[in-house]
């Protein structure tokens, strides 16, 4: 199979286009304004393909057909689907340069669990970038709860919660006042941009987040402990721990409002323990990679409930 590189423009990294059909390269140089960002790019087994560009989804003419969504997922995984078979069951795979891919396709279920994927329908690569300038606000308001309670940052997917945890991670372990910050990185996204010889980062790469929770917060003795898309209640109960032991957390977690967020039952637990003192909502800034925050500290958010 012919493959291309980008010419006039580094829209994807060479890792990836090396991979992909050349005709789907050629569509996005072609379409994608100067300097875009592609933050995530969705190919659809004999379905238009898109790419999210600052927000927006952008309708591809480009339609993948199934031998080579097949062929592709085997090159992503460097020639063995067994080697990212448990990834694989829980719904992606982890690729070079902190490279995400969610797979969606036929499952295969033993005793209620998911045992492997099959005629794999769509594939959603999502493309992490070198964190902006951004962070600044949540970092300011970190510092203001001098080590004593975490913030939660939330939102729908794909506004960017993942870029923003690393902008703050990198402003929170370096700059004149940094602390020691442990990262719980289970699917292998958050350590990506983070390595600054400068920066007081301790990655804990591919733990389970109970795991990972548990070793940052007694092995580690880390100042604050930063972790992606967290919910799950025995994970919460893993974070306790970690709070009773006096290290904040700055999380992320899927959800539209606060009340929806709070009413479940790993958050609310959370909550209720004064894990976090505020929750930042976050929606992006029109125009550019920029984030608008609408703050809640805790009182506000518990008269919620």
């Amino acid at each position: 199979m012919e493959h291309i590189v980008l010419a006039k423009k580094e829209a994807l990294p060479l890792c990836l286009s090396a991979l992909l059909p050349p005709r789907l390269c050629r569509e996005l140089e072609d379409i994608l304004p100067e300097q875009a960002l592609v933050e995530e790019l969705r190919l659809r087994r004999e379905r238009c393909a898109s790419a999210t560009v600052s927000g927006k989804n952008l309708r591809l003419a480009t339609v993948l057909s199934g031998e080579e969504i097949d062929a592709l997922l085997l090159a992503l995984c460097g020639g063995s689907l067994y080697a990212h078979g448990e990834t694989l069951a829980a719904g992606y795979i982890s690729f070079d340069r902190g490279i995400r891919v969610g797979v969606c396709g036929q499952a295969g279920v033993v005793g209620g669990q998911v045992s492997g994927v099959s005629e794999i329908s769509s594939l959603a690569i999502r493309l992490p970038h070198k964190s902006p300038p951004i962070g600044g606000e949540i970092e300011a308001l970190l510092r203001s709860f001098s080590l004593s309670r975490g913030v939660l940052l939330f939102s729908p997917p794909g506004v960017g919660k993942t870029t923003l945890l690393r902008a703050v991670t990198s402003r929170m372990a370096g700059g004149d006042d940094p602390l020691r910050v442990a990262v719980v990185d289970s699917r292998g996204e958050l350590g990506f941009s983070l390595g600054s010889p400068s920066l007081l980062v301790d990655l804990l790469s591919g733990y389970p987040r109970g795991v990972g929770l548990s070793i940052a917060t007694r092995s580690l003795a880390a100042q604050l402990i930063v972790s992606d898309e967290i919910g799950d209640l025995e994970e919460a109960r893993e974070i306790l721990a970690a709070h009773t032991c006096g290290v904040p957390l700055l999380a992320t977690a899927h959800g539209e409002g606060l009340a929806e967020l709070l009413a479940r039952p790993g958050i609310r637990l959370l909550h209720e323990a004064g894990v976090f003192g505020a929750y930042v909502r976050l929606s992006r800034a029109d125009g550019r990679f920029d984030f608008c925050y609408d703050i809640t500290e805790w009182g506000a958010a518990n008269a919620l409930l």
